[in-house]
């Protein structure tokens, strides 16, 4: 997407900026995502489609070379080792348009933010501690 370009409103409308091509990776991240965590809701944050449930699951976008997954992943070591020949700088992920896309590896990850967020959000809150007399 051009730098100079409005910004979209909606995942259809960040996908038709692009080329054909790069239209279908898109809609295949999207589909996958949705199928890999229904209960999550579709949006634009940062100019980019993102998926939330009480967070942010999923970030993705269509860059030059690559698509980006955002943000970082952790807590699972098999995972996040074989998601290592896609790292970027700050852990975030890029997925060469060259190559075949691993919409397997983009499952799992929305699977398992899906089910970190739905933990933290069961978790008590924390209060701030009582002062002693």
């Amino acid at each position: 997407m051009k730098p100079s370009a409005a910004a979209p409103t909606s995942i259809d409308e960040y996908i038709a900026t692009y080329p054909p091509a790069v239209q279908e990776i898109l809609e295949t991240i999207r589909k996958t995502v949705q199928a890999a965590v229904p209960e999550a809701t579709e949006g634009i944050s940062y100019r980019m489609p993102v998926f939330k449930l009480g967070g942010v699951v999923i970030y993705f976008g269509a860059f030059k070379h690559h698509i980006g997954v955002f943000p970082p992943v952790s807590g699972d070591p098999d995972l996040v080792a074989r998601l290592a020949p896609y790292a970027g700088e700050k852990g975030n992920l890029r997925f060469p348009l060259d190559e075949p896309m691993r919409y397997d590896l983009i499952a799992e990850i929305a699977r398992l933010r899906a089910g970190q967020l739905l933990a933290k959000a069961s978790q008590p809150r924390a209060r701030g501690k009582k002062k002693s007399s």
